[in-house]
């Protein structure tokens, strides 16, 4: 009906010519608005943040990721449930992008337990789970850079009641927000999916759009 007017409108002030050109580019407006639904964000991190990854290597995040896409997880290594399925996901991910063809494609998971996720523990969880660590990175850090981190990224973790055992070693959980993001090229988020069930072949197709 609305097209409807505007053609009927259009055909009483412009000739077929112009009528034509108008109504082309008119659904070229659709298509173009259509294609852009895939992401509905795009937002910049701002600033950088210093970390550290699984090798004790420094990473600037995200600046040492730019001219990559980014899959990027939000974890602890302690998580008894969403965290092991979040990192499995992230794996099979890998490998599906893989058998794609796909390149310039990291993967990165951030904890955000720092206190007991030590670059050498995060590197022992890698290694249990025999992940392709070539372009994988499990990241910590500062607790007030991750803080800042998970505002960005609206990821929402905060420890439950602590106990600590006869050793005096703490013991807690974190309840969190289940997430996946993807970060394109430029360092911009582009959109979020839920970590533990991630469809594989929709962030795979996203993916292949930036």
């Amino acid at each position: 009906m609305f097209t409807y007017f505007i053609i009927s409108n259009l055909s009483e002030t412009l000739s077929p010519k112009s009528i034509l050109i108008s109504i082309l580019l008119f659904f070229l407006f659709l298509s173009l608005n259509g294609c852009g639904s895939r992401f509905p964000e795009s937002k910049e991190f701002i600033k950088s943040y210093a970390l550290l990854n699984q090798d004790s290597s420094k990473v600037v995040f995200p600046n040492d990721f730019k001219n990559k896409i980014v899959v990027m997880g939000f974890m602890f290594t302690n998580c008894p449930d969403v965290c092991p399925l979040t990192t499995n996901k992230m794996r099979l991910i890998q490998e599906k992008v893989k058998d794609e063809g796909l390149e310039d494609i990291e993967f990165a998971e951030l904890s955000f337990d720092p206190m007991r996720d030590k670059p050498w523990v995060l590197k022992k969880y890698a290694e249990i789970r025999d992940l392709d660590m070539h372009n994988f990175q499990f990241l910590t850090g500062e607790d007030e850079q991750i803080k800042s981190i998970l505002k960005r990224v609206n990821v929402v973790a905060y420890a439950e009641d602590t106990t600590y055992t006869d050793e005096g070693e703490p013991i807690y959980f974190f309840m969190h927000t289940d997430r996946i993001i993807l970060i394109d090229r430029e360092g911009n988020i582009r959109k979020e999916y839920p970590g533990s069930h991630i469809d594989i072949n929709e962030i795979t197709e996203d993916i292949k759009h930036l």
